[in-house]
């Protein structure tokens, strides 16, 4: 088993500075950083990001912008638990094949993303991609 250690610590009034296991700092505040809740999706949408660029990559693609939005339906009353996040991978290049990328978002979806893999067992994950040309 592999173990990660991550941190956050309070600087003043409501401004929290966040780690991750490298030292990187995030500084989690309002309005001027980012929202605690937000940083599941960003999560979500920064690891499949990183794995279906890496598969795209690999498959020889010519791809020039990738944009990944996500969509989340939350909970009316607290503690406004995530239902539901919808992922749009946006997708742009010369000559890109559809069928690759949607293989690429499967696996990285059913195999390679971390954050993926441990949110589908609590919530309903949906995705979807656009592809346009360059």
């Amino acid at each position: 088993m592999h173990t990660e250690t991550v941190r956050v610590d309070w600087i003043d009034r409501q401004v929290f500075l966040l780690q991750d296991q490298s030292g990187f700092p995030v500084v989690m505040t309002q309005p001027m950083g980012v929202n605690g809740a937000d940083l599941l999706p960003l999560s979500l949408i920064g690891c499949s990001a990183w794995d279906v660029l890496s598969i795209i990559q690999k498959q020889r693609q010519q791809v020039t912008r990738l944009e990944v939005v996500a969509e989340s339906e939350r909970e009316d009353d607290p503690p406004w638990r995530f239902l539901k996040i919808h992922i749009l991978y946006r997708i742009s290049g010369r000559g890109l094949n559809a069928k690759q990328i949607r293989n690429a978002i499967d696996l990285t979806e059913n195999k390679y993303c971390s954050v993926y893999a441990t949110l589908r067992q609590a919530i309903e994950l949906v995705s979807d991609f656009e592809i346009s040309e360059d």
